[in-house]
């Protein structure tokens, strides 16, 4: 069965929706509002999620963005907004598709089928929350907390370990490090990276000179390891 996550404050198109997709054969769990959405799909785990942008605590596409920190679940936008400029935002922050209110149960169901379909072949999700003998990683919160204090990242930092968080246990090359973290034109920079990792590694490990967790490949890249 497939789990729809529902992320609307209105509690009309809630109860609709639920009762439409429940008798199609979905399973659906509902949150009203921004933070609720990204607790529940953490611990729910949903196969697809329909999102309204409009929500009472922080906006849809930040949402998106929180949910893109550590999951490649569908995400279908579900919302009033007709102005391109606030379905090129949604799409860029990471949703899938984009249906406008009002809207059909048949035309949102086939949506539902494609994202699912296209996300089968997608990479696996990594857990929400990630954690070490270290420290723990909340890819959602996009926060680091070590010793149960959180762990002041600057953007940058974050960035690096965000991507070697979500590779954990594969080897991210030096290339690919530069190119999504500072771009395309500092592929071959790779003295940053050398400056980010200790920084990270001093903030991070219990022994930074000794880093179990944030690994170097001599030559190639780094791994996160457990």
């Amino acid at each position: 069965m497939t789990k729809v996550l529902v992320v609307d404050d209105e509690p009309q198109i809630v109860r609709a929706l639920r009762i439409n997709l429940t008798a199609r054969g979905y399973e659906v769990v509902t949150a009203a509002d921004g933070s609720e959405a990204l607790r529940v799909a953490a611990s729910e785990r949903p196969d697809v999620v329909v999102l309204d942008l409009g929500l009472p605590d922080i906006d849809g596409a930040t949402v998106i963005e929180g949910l893109r920190g550590w999951t490649s679940v569908p995400i279908i936008v579900l919302s009033a907004r007709t102005d391109s400029a606030d379905k090129v935002a949604a799409l860029d922050a990471g949703a899938d598709d984009y249906v406008t209110k009002p809207f059909g149960m048949d035309e949102l169901q086939a949506r539902l089928r494609a994202a699912v379909r296209r996300a089968q072949a997608a990479a696996p999700s990594v857990d929400a929350v990630v954690e070490t003998a270290s420290f723990t990683v909340d890819l959602a919160a996009k926060k680091v907390l070590r010793d149960g204090a959180e762990v002041h990242l600057t953007p940058t930092e974050w960035g690096v370990l965000e991507l070697l968080v979500r590779n954990k246990g594969r080897l991210v090359a030096q290339k690919q490090l530069l190119q999504e973290v500072w771009g395309p034109a500092y592929a071959s920079e790779t003295h940053y990276l050398r400056v980010y990792l200790a920084q990270l590694r001093r903030k991070l490990e219990p022994q930074p000179s000794r880093p179990r967790h944030l690994v170097t490949e001599a030559g190639m890249g780094y791994r996160f390891e457990i």
